[in-house]
């Protein structure tokens, strides 16, 4: 009976999955941008190869389209990652170095042909010729995606490269053994710690004429740093150690970053290398992400809504006062509001009849001719306003 039930599961899970649409088909992309109309025809430039470079960064989804208007056209495809770390190392791997910055999104490239831009967790890859001149259909598409993006935290990593010789549009942040083989020389990718959950930035530099490579991978922890060390000094020429054979690769480690050079030729042309990275430790909190300010529009009709509230409140509350005080007098005449004893007068002498004191105060029963009267009783305070 149990397995007849798991087996019925089993089937209503699996037809509810079929049910659902396909991950590339999520209709992202506008059908128009600034009367270009959208054919949702796949592009020139399809899919990146190999597939696991995408595995690797966490796409979720793709999709692409093809704008055309006239006999002009935009192809564009869409990839939709796990989180915005991996939007970004897509995106820092599909740039090239004939790209300039474009000002799109805080990070953006375009060159004559291909615009590059990272929008939160989504990347976009237009392509077309001359798109300079495209630029509203490319904004108008950019905010489309950017209205469906999630927001997140970007690498530090890339903050602990240095500046001097390094070659233009040559960092790339990297998330696995596929991508980094494919940037690095020497097959390290596998063992450079992505099980033990690393990530890396590279980049290029001119040492005397010469093209180096220099490789940060990042740890969660220090002792995760050291063993990862110890593990590529025993299978690479790391420092000379070992392998004397193979192509020197020279390494440093400081709490948990391990920094990789290739492509000097001595010990003390990698340290020139070496030397300038920052290697302090910094230690934070996580932090909830913060959400974007909302437009002023919203700004100015909530505050229009939250005074309308208080209004409509302050109204029901003085109503509901007003009508229960008026109740218990019609039903409890002098016996919860207004006694006797406590009844409190005010008087403004706007008149020309005298003020007389002795007229602030009730009684709760006669008093004999000539008796004192305290008028500092608590129940006896009265308020007079002279003119």
């Amino acid at each position: 009976m149990r397995r007849l039930i798991r087996l019925s599961i089993a089937v209503l899970a699996y037809a509810l999955c079929a049910a659902l649409p396909p991950a590339s088909a999520q209709n992202i992309l506008p059908a128009s941008a600034a009367g270009w109309t959208s054919t949702h025809e796949p592009t020139v430039q399809g899919m990146i190869s190999p597939q696991q470079v995408l595995n690797e960064y966490g796409v979720v989804s793709s999709e692409n389209s093809v704008f055309k208007h006239g006999h002009d056209s935009l192809g564009a495809d869409l990839y939709r990652l796990k989180d915005a770390s991996g939007a970004y190392g897509l995106y820092s791997f599909l740039r090239q170095p004939d790209m300039r910055r474009a000002n799109f999104t805080d990070h953006a490239s375009i060159s004559r042909s291909r615009v590059l831009v990272l929008a939160g967790n989504m990347v976009l890859d237009i392509t077309g010729n001359d798109l300079a001149n495209a630029e509203p259909q490319i904004k108008q598409i950019v905010v489309a995606v950017a209205s469906h993006a999630e927001e997140g935290s970007l690498p530090t990593l890339p903050l602990y490269l240095p500046e001097k010789s390094r070659v233009a549009v040559s960092d790339r942040y990297i998330l696995g053994p596929q991508t980094l083989d494919q940037m690095f020389p020497g097959g390290i990718g596998d063992s450079v710690g992505f099980q033990r959950s690393a990530e890396a930035e590279l980049a290029h530099y001119r040492l005397d004429g010469r093209d180096a490579t220099l490789l940060i991978v990042g740890f969660p922890t220090d002792q995760l740093a050291a063993l990862q060390l110890r593990e590529l000094q025993e299978n690479f020429n790391i420092n000379g150690t070992s392998h004397p054979t193979a192509a020197p690769l020279f390494a440093k480690r400081s709490a948990r970053l391990l920094a990789i050079v290739a492509g000097a030729t001595n010990q003390a042309e990698a340290n020139t290398l070496l030397d300038q990275i920052r290697m302090e430790t910094e230690r934070s909190w996580n932090e909830p992400v913060l959400k974007p300010e909302p437009r002023i529009e919203l700004m100015i009709e909530g505050s229009i809504i939250g005074a309308m509230t208080i209004c409509v409140f302050a109204l029901v509350a003085g109503l509901s006062f007003g009508g229960l005080r008026l109740v218990v007098k019609r039903f409890l005449p002098g016996k919860v509001f207004d006694t006797k004893t406590h009844l409190q007068v005010l008087q403004l002498g706007l008149g020309s009849k005298p003020i007389n004191s002795d007229d602030f105060y009730g009684y709760s029963a006669p008093t004999a001719p000539g008796a004192p009267v305290d008028k500092n009783l608590p129940d006896r305070v009265a308020m007079r306003i002279f003119r």
